[in-house]
């Protein structure tokens, strides 16, 4: 195995091995998922302990009983004389209540006022959805028996096609005082259900029962590059560059060769984009935990760095601790051997500047490791499990910050589920809005930010505004699906038996440390003024594993997130969310079946290194495995292309045939004839413990990750 490798090792020191020793904790099983579409405020739906009394639906809702008087209210205000126009009015109201309303109301686009309406005849037409939606008419029989019928405050105004709310006045209309036909009326308010959306045809909408995916017969890997790396960044001009980072905290530009081209990473070592090792304190799980380019940087030149300080070392290392009286914790009360005081060390993000060294600035090829301002600081209480990924969403234009809970077993201060703490908690930030020094001590905020309107908890001031989303435990590598954004997608490192993926959305709650995954973890223990833990409204993984079905040896585990692969390379991979664990024995891909249901089925997936890789992959002795040492994370450059980043190198996805996977989809145009690598198995071992940097990367994924 790897680990007796490493540990059999002369270079290794007493405290290496001690180290590895300390980490190895965790492993993988596919788990079922329920349900997750969006409700019109872009949260999950919940589960209710009891039936609607107006609204009859059922499962998974986007209403609660206060939501549904006000429905019913509103209904009964609408004085409607025609039993037949009455049902189908309330059943349009009630479309609030639908666990795909984001989707009915098209809330991503402009929320309309009342649901799409099917329009749809075409019996041929492809829907995730049930039958009776794609051969009803249901907008066609609205207007049947609704166009002469009074109604007041009618929600079919012309006025408020494309528009939210509902008219303010409060005249009687029939649809025929409003609309010239049925015709013009179904363009306006009438819509189709496909793969990609759905219509509402009078009743809650219900799933076809999934049908069967052929799965990938396995995911082909080429090596491209030699180094060792935390992160990887497509650059945000659109080119064949990246961005990789380290952990010691520099920072390269490289280029990515064409596919089939035999060429490797063109990145040069000695010269990095940016160094920023002299402000990062390197121990064994602090370092650059994170990077992120502003989506306009071609035009301003702004990036940001997360890493991790040490006031001891560091004076300019300061702020706020993260345990405190606001969050019920008493830094006297902290135990931590191997942190020492409660925050000498602190997760910082800063922001950086390539302005200056070229123009545009999307031609720099270095930047000054000078610091613009301070976006955010806070002190922690140990030394784990605190997260630090920092990314933009492109569609909102905010930065999304991973915080884990801070560490400390059990998370022994219910930090993930405190109101009043950033830990165990996703942020999202507004970088472009600065507010003033005098704003920011009056707002109380961390540093140079400011709350964008539409936080779930903005206006809340019994929570924390920056939270977007609680509840996990160490977020290691999240993603948005770069044709779906509202697709989240966010790994949690477990402690004892479950590795997690999560979907992220609006003021969802994760469950740590009630649950750990799935599993009841310390539910009774979750309680106090500044707790927020209600078990109906949890939302439990998309998928996940179990530790003692992947390694059972070692009862060890730690998860690495990915991508949805959206890439032309392998077909058979199209729409897949890929990730591995830590340990590189195991990679999965999760699919959503049917499409926008939220629903996803999990296969483990075999892998293997093409034999006509750029650079020799090797394979780990007495496996057919690729010896990869470590999955640290992963990445994807702007063609979509997915990458590995491990302790041995980097790695891409190619087309399935160049290691000889089968799959119908894959157009091969000529026969492959790889070559045998040139170097033997296992023989990547040497040459890579005499670069203490990257062995130091390994013992922090392993130290950190737990």
């Amino acid at each position: 195995m790897l680990l007796s490798l490493f540990i059999g090792t002369s270079m290794m020191d007493d405290v290496v091995k001690k180290l590895l020793f300390l980490c190895l904790v965790l492993v993988l099983l596919p788990y079922p998922s329920t349900p997750l579409p969006l409700c019109m405020d872009l949260r999950a739906p919940v589960t209710l302990k009891k039936p609607l009394a107006f609204c009859s639906y059922n499962g998974s809702v986007c209403c609660d009983s206060s939501k549904d008087l006000q429905l019913q209210q509103r209904f009964l205000a609408m004085n409607i004389s025609d039993s037949s126009c009455a049902s189908a009015v309330k059943s349009i109201l009630c479309a609030t209540c639908d666990q795909f309303s984001a989707e009915l109301f098209k809330v991503k686009s402009e929320p309309r006022p009342i649901p799409t309406l099917c329009n749809n005849t075409n019996e041929g037409s492809s829907s995730p959805f049930s039958k009776n939606l794609q051969e009803s008419n249901f907008c066609s029989k609205v207007w049947d028996v609704c166009q002469n019928i009074p109604i007041v405050d009618s929600p079919f105004s012309p006025s408020l096609q494309n528009k939210a709310g509902v008219p303010q006045n409060s005249t009687l209309s029939k649809l025929t005082d409003l609309w010239q036909s049925k015709t013009d009326f179904c363009n306006a308010f009438g819509g189709i259900s496909d793969e990609n959306s759905v219509c509402f045809n009078g009743q809650q909408v219900n799933l076809e029962n999934p049908t069967t995916l052929i799965s990938p017969k396995g995911i082909c890997l080429e090596k491209i590059g030699k180094g060792s790396y935390l992160n990887m960044v497509a650059h945000p001009d659109g080119s064949n560059r990246a961005f990789f980072s380290d952990q010691p905290g520099r920072i390269w530009l490289g280029t990515i060769p064409e596919h089939d081209s035999g060429e490797s990473l063109q990145l040069d070592e000695s010269t990095p984009f940016v160094d920023l090792s002299d402000q990062v304190s390197l121990e064994s799980r602090f370092g650059m935990m994170g990077m992120a380019f502003h989506p306009e940087f071609p035009k301003n030149g702004r990036f940001f760095a997360s890493y991790n300080c040490d006031k001891v070392k560091n004076p300019g290392c300061s702020g706020r601790c993260s345990c405190n009286s606001d969050v019920g914790c008493d830094p006297s009360k902290i135990v931590s051997p191997d942190l020492g005081q409660p925050c000498r060390y602190y997760t910082v993000v800063a922001e950086f500047s390539a302005n200056g060294t070229s123009s545009p600035p999307s031609l720099a090829k270095k930047a000054e490791p000078l610091e613009v301002r301070r976006i955010f600081t806070m002190g922690l209480p140990f030394a784990g499990s605190h997260g630090g990924q920092i990314l933009f969403n492109r569609e909102d234009g905010y930065l999304y910050f991973m915080m884990g809970d801070g560490g400390g077993k059990d998370d022994p201060f219910n930090f993930a589920q405190n109101k009043k703490s950033l830990l165990g908690k996703i942020m999202r930030l507004d970088l472009n809005n600065i507010p003033s020094k005098e704003e920011i001590a009056d707002l109380g905020l961390w540093g140079n930010y400011s709350i964008p309107r539409d936080n779930p908890y903005s206006q809340d001031q019994e929570m924390e505004p920056e939270i977007w989303a609680m509840g996990l435990r160490n977020p290691w590598r999240c993603s948005f699906d770069s044709e779906r954004p509202s697709y989240f997608f966010c790994a949690d490192i477990g402690q004892d038996k479950y590795e997690e993926v999560n979907i992220i959305t609006k003021g969802g709650n994760y469950g740590w440390s009630a649950y750990e995954g799935p599993i009841p973890f310390k539910t009774q223990e979750i309680k106090g003024a500044n707790a927020s833990f209600d078990s109906v409204n949890l939302i439990f993984p998309i998928t996940g594993y179990n530790h003692n079905e992947v390694n059972k040896k070692e009862g060890s585990a730690a998860i690495s997130g990915g991508y949805v692969y959206r890439a032309k390379t392998d077909p058979c991979l199209y729409e897949s969310y890929l990730y591995g664990d830590l340990y590189a024995k195991n990679m999965w891909a999760t699919v959503e079946n049917p499409r926008n249901s939220g629903n996803f089925t999990t296969e483990e997936i075999p892998f293997s290194c093409a034999r006509d890789s750029p650079l020799p992959c090797g394979t780990v002795p007495n496996s057919p495995l690729p010896a990869l040492g470590y999955i640290f994370s992963f990445g994807q450059d702007n063609k979509k292309d997915v990458f590995i980043l491990t302790m041995s190198g980097v790695y891409r996805v190619v087309r399935p045939s160049r290691c000889n996977y089968a799959c119908s989809k894959e157009k091969v145009t000529a026969a492959v004839a790889p070559t045998p690598a040139a170097s033997p198995a296992g023989s990547y071992l040497p040459g890579l413990l005499l670069k203490m940097t990257i062995f130091l990367s390994s013992v922090f994924i392993l130290t950190q990750m737990r």
